[in-house]
């Protein structure tokens, strides 16, 4: 017997009207990544992302843990350099998996997130997260420093706030990781799911073709100089502006109407 679900009930999707919502479902290990939870996430946005009709994923969790980060024991059992290499590898993709793929990703937060799981957050382009909910890096406390959790963390929160999570591993309250800016909403426990659905729904409500193009360009352009970083965005809202839903949009709301989106 084993405690875990079969890797394919590792991750169970829910679909709603325009979003989705994938739920890590290992309790038990307290969500954490292990390699099959990093496979069965990545296949699950692989499908999405060519799913036109999807214009928003939510990424929740069973049980009272959002995600415990990397799985210690699974890691214990490896001795190999090259394995070790491998597991942070496969995460390092998954995290990369999200910023690229297509649509917004939503991570709904309740409970802890810690070092991955932490990084899983950052990792996302919107967190709501539970006043309940706690943040950590804790690896230092272990003799394992948070690196990869610290690429996602120092891209969403300042220098100082990231190196004070990584040097002592305290764990952060909801309404700190606000103040910070590593989450975008906090909302009592109670109204999490509805929150995020509400966040999600009206995502999905805008031209799809609209949002895909900009969550790209928002990635792109932040790591430019700012010259370049502008060169580029022209370019993007030149092409952006010969696509139907532009003309459409603009037409609507010069002629004080709803848009009829295409997502094209």
């Amino acid at each position: 017997m084993t405690d875990a679900p079969s890797q394919t009930d590792l991750v169970t999707r829910q679909d709603h009207n325009g979003f989705v919502t994938l739920t890590m479902n290992n309790p038990k290990r307290r969500n954490a990544l292990s390699g099959d939870m990093m496979t069965a996430l990545h296949t699950a946005f692989d499908e999405i992302a060519d799913e036109q009709a999807v214009r928003c994923v939510i990424l929740a969790a069973n049980g009272p843990v959002f995600c415990a980060g990397h799985d210690l024991k699974e890691m214990q059992g490896i001795t190999e350099c090259d394995q070790h290499a491998s597991l942070f590898n496969q995460c390092s993709e998954l995290m990369m998996r999200i910023v690229s793929l297509p649509q917004p990703v939503i991570a709904q937060v309740h409970g802890m997130a810690t070092a991955a799981g932490c990084q899983l957050v950052a990792s996302c382009d919107l967190a709501v997260g539970a006043d309940t909910a706690k943040f950590a890096t804790p690896g230092v406390n272990i003799g394992l420093f948070c690196s990869t959790p610290m690429v996602a963390l120092s891209r969403n929160i300042a220098r100082k706030h990231a190196m004070r999570m990584l040097l002592t591993g305290d764990p952060i309250d909801a309404q700190m990781a606000f103040s910070m800016g590593l989450i975008s909403d906090v909302v009592a426990g109670d109204d999490l799911e509805n929150h995020t659905h509400t966040l999600a729904a009206g995502i999905a409500a805008r031209s799809g073709m609209t949002v895909r193009l900009g969550k790209q360009a928002f990635y792109k352009q932040v790591e430019m100089p700012l010259n370049q970083a502008y060169s580029y965005a022209s370019d993007v809202m030149t092409a952006n502006m010969q696509k139907h839903d532009a003309r459409e949009g603009i037409g609507a709301f010069v002629e004080k109407r709803h848009p009829s989106w295409r997502h094209e």
